[in-house]
Parts: structure tokens; C-alpha cells; sequence
């Protein structure tokens, strides 16, 4: 995410710089806990003791046609000191997930003789992304009868202003492995519990506005998902679908140093907020898995507040 003025509402003060952020980063926190809860299975038939399956899993969470995620009001009335330029009292401006540019907002003292002006974010539409990202690798291995467990993780990824990593653990159990019939009906039915956490941070370009050090935000993501599970019984390709809910929360700390050097408030400020963001909702997903000999393949498609397509590269044996 090419923005580098978030930092800069810090010159209107502390609270209107935490009001700010909370509507401007709570949708991107939002998605990514959407994201990185898909592609917990490929099918509701467990795997037998030993069975194992390594997967590679991509999701994406979209947010093309949700104008409600990607702009949010800002009332100047909800702000101590940030006023717009052009006189408006309240108008729409992007959030981390939109594409609205050109909005400028400034902050004066009460003689007006001291003023700063500058442009609020945009997001990530402005860059023509329209979705919200997450890959890892998956593995699952039969335990007992009917029931599996799995893990997924992302090794620690790290540039100049990134990092990232993710890990997660699930469990999945079918209970039509118990019925007199099982090996011979046509439908298999489970449940999949999982859980997934996330680490993440975002270096911040320094400004002629703020300066500083170690300007970054520390993002600590957890999501629950608990799903009923069906799936076809077919030797080459399958059909599969789930209904369920989520549940997580995100808490994104803004670290470092900050000093205003400009403008009717210059002040530093140390380590100045957190943004806590909690999301729930129900979800349904359909898909289906080719199965070539240990090569298989799967893709879904997820109904929920953020629409999630996932696809998966999978090798196994049962």
C-alpha cells in the first residue's frame, strides 16, 4: 500500500489522528480476517489413518462493488481540529480498500496564523487492486477413524517496509464415517473448526509534515471459523459446499516516534494509539476437486461480507 500521508494526520492532533484511522484501516482489517480464514477443506470426506494431503492455498477476498468498504463520511463535526479545504462540513474519502484522491483537509490555530495543509490517503482501488490477498501452505493427515487434523502457515516474509507471517491449526471430523453405510453413500457430511493468527508490519515513509523514527504499524490478527461440511463421493472430480460462521479480531498498533514540525501543533508523540477491529458473520462457500492420482486440484467460491474465491494445488495420498 503506496501511501505514505496516514502519518500526517498526526498533525491535527492525537484524537482526531486515532478517529481518523480507525474508519480509514477497520474494512482492509476486516477483509484480511475474511481472507486468510478460507480453504480450511477441499471436501467433507476425512481421511483415513495416515492419509495425508500438503497444499498450496491462495485466497482472495473482494471488495470490488462494496462502496461501504472503500469510503467512509467524514464529519468535521466528529474532529477537534481537521477541517476541508474547500469548506465542505462532511463528505466521503477513502478508507485503506478505495480509490478516492484529491481530498485535502487542514488544521489551523485560533487566529489562523498558523496553518498546514495536506492530502488524505487513498487506497488500495487506486492502485487497480480490488481484493485483499492471502497464501499459504496447507497440510491435513487422518488421526482416527473420521477424523483429521490440519495446519497451515506462511513463513516470515520481510523487505524494506514489509513482513509478514501466518500460521493456523483446524480439525475436521465426518460423521457419516459412522453410520453402517458409510462406504457406500454417495454424500459425505463433516465439520471443520479452524483457526488461524497472523503477524504482519508496515514501515512509514517519513514526511516533511512528520518526522520521527521507527514509524510502522504492528498488525496481530486471530480469526475462528466453524463450518458444516457436504461433499460428493466420485473417483475423479467432486463437488463440494459449507455453511458456517467467523469470527475474529484484529488489534494494529501505531509504533514509533512522531513529531509535528509544521502547523499549529507541534508536538511528539511516542507509540500514540491502537486500532482494535473485531468482525463476524456467516459464510457459505461451493467448490469442487479434481482428483489425478496424488495430483489434485480444487477452487471455491465463498458468499460472505467479503466474497472470497480460493484455489488450491494439492498432493496426497489415502
Amino acid at each position: 500500500m503506496a501511501q505514505s500521508n496516514i502519518n500526517d494526520i498526526l498533525a491535527a492532533g492525537l484524537n482526531d489522528a486515532e478517529t481518523f484511522t480507525t474508519d480509514y484501516l477497520g474494512p482492509a482489517s476486516e477483509g484480511f480476517m475474511y481472507s486468510i480464514s478460507n480453504g480450511w477443506y477441499n471436501t467433507a470426506d476425512a481421511k483415513p489413518l495416515g492419509g495425508f494431503e500438503i497444499s498450496i492455498i491462495g485466497n482472495m477476498a473482494s471488495f470490488k462493488n462494496k462502496e461501504d468498504k472503500k469510503a467512509f463520511e467524514l464529519n468535521t463535526a466528529d474532529y477537534e481540529n481537521l477541517q476541508f479545504v474547500d469548506g465542505s462540513n462532511s463528505k466521503l474519502v477513502s478508507t485503506a480498500l478505495g480509490d478516492i484522491e484529491g481530498v485535502n483537509v487542514f488544521v489551523e490555530d485560533e487566529n489562523g496564523l498558523f496553518r498546514e495543509e495536506f492530502e488524505l490517503p487513498s487506497g488500495l482501488a487506486s492502485e487497480d487492486i480490488n481484493f485483499v490477498p492471502s497464501a499459504f501452505i496447507q497440510a491435513s493427515v487422518g488421526i482416527i477413524k473420521g477424523t483429521e487434523l490440519k495446519a497451515r502457515f506462511l513463513p516470515k516474509i520481510n523487505t524494506d517496509d514489509f513482513g509478514m507471517s501466518m500460521y493456523g491449526f483446524g480439525i475436521q471430523h465426518e460423521f457419516t464415517k459412522h453410520l453402517p453405510a458409510d462406504k457406500v453413500l454417495p454424500i459425505a457430511i463433516s465439520a471443520v473448526i479452524g483457526y488461524t493468527h497472523l503477524d504482519a508490519s508496515y514501515d512509514f515513509t517519513n514526511t516533511s509534515i512528520i518526522a520521527g523514527q521507527d514509524q510502522r504499524l504492528e498488525i496481530d490478527m486471530s480469526t475462528w471459523v466453524f463450518q458444516a461440511v457436504v461433499s460428493t463421493r466420485l473417483p475423479i472430480i467432486n463437488f463440494y459446499g459449507g455453511l458456517g460462521y467467523l469470527t475474529g479480531s484484529s488489534s494494529t498498533d501505531v509504533l514509533g516516534t512522531y513529531t509535528v514540525q509544521s502547523g499549529p501543533i507541534q508536538e511528539t508523540y511516542v507509540d500514540p494509539f491502537t486500532i482494535d477491529k473485531d468482525a463476524s458473520g456467516m459464510t457459505a462457500n461451493v467448490g469442487a476437486k479434481l482428483k489425478l492420482g496424488f495430483f489434485r486440484l480444487h477452487a471455491d467460491y465463498a458468499i460472505a461480507e467479503f466474497n472470497t474465491v480460493s484455489f488450491g494445488l494439492n498432493f496426497g495420498f489415502r
